[in-house]
């Protein structure tokens, strides 16, 4: 973690008379160059051709060049007619992107998911895990959230986290960063979310997709949210 703002950077950069001090921010990630970053990805990734599904209905609409062109939230780059367009969902194990032209509906909010690769800076687990702040973005924002532990299938220590608002780019892949206050204590990978009534965003898209024969997908996996976890509050 880089402990500097950039205000002072820049004051470090002109008391050493460095040649970028003056020089404007990135809006891009800086060490690819004048290569745009789809063509970045497809060249270290590659592409895997799928469809693209109405989150409400799951309607084709489209294909892609593989799901991980694609951010939760995303509008631009979608070329659908009928718009705009945001993507609310992806299912790896199909390789489908589920957009909606409702992105900021109720339904689309998510305040659970499941973290991985849990990472303490202190080498210690937290004291106490019911009452820490969480970020799931670039931004000043933090949610209130308790964590509850868990095992995967693998053995690997994973937690279930509740937050304290929904929020609709809860995206898997991406990092959740956890506070004490203020203080950073630890990450982890957000591998999946889901609502309250336990079933992800787009599962019954997949379904009506699949019985209408609109895709040669197989049967979607259902996440069902633990009784216990269900009631527990923050």
């Amino acid at each position: 973690m880089y402990p500097k703002g950039e205000d002072e950077v820049r004051m470090l950069a002109k008391s050493f008379n460095l040649p970028n001090q003056d020089r404007k921010d990135s809006q891009g990630i800086c060490f690819l160059g004048k290569i745009k970053f789809s063509e970045f990805v497809a060249r270290h990734i590659g592409e895997s051709e799928g469809i693209i599904l109405e989150a409400e209905n799951g309607d084709y609409l489209g294909n892609h060049r593989g799901f991980w062109f694609y951010t939760i939230g995303q509008r631009q780059g979608l070329r659908l007619p009928g718009g705009p367009w945001y993507v609310v969902e992806k299912d790896i194990k199909n390789n489908v992107v589920y957009v909606s032209r409702n992105y900021f509906s109720v339904d689309k909010k998510r305040r659970l998911f499941r973290v991985g690769s849990l990472k303490w800076l202190s080498g210690l687990f937290p004291k106490q895990i019911n009452e820490l702040q969480c970020k799931v973005r670039h931004g000043p924002s933090f949610y209130n959230c308790s964590l509850v532990m868990e095992v995967d299938q693998h053995g690997q220590e994973v937690a279930v986290v509740r937050l304290s608002g929904d929020d609709q780019g809860l995206a898997a892949g991406q990092f959740a960063a956890f506070y004490d206050g203020r203080t950073c204590i630890g990450s982890g990978i957000i591998l999946e979310s889901w609502d309250d009534q336990g079933y992800p965003i787009c599962e019954r898209a997949l379904e009506i997709a699949r019985m209408e024969d609109k895709s040669k997908l197989g049967k979607p996996v259902k996440i069902m949210v633990k009784t216990e976890l269900s009631v527990t509050t923050i």
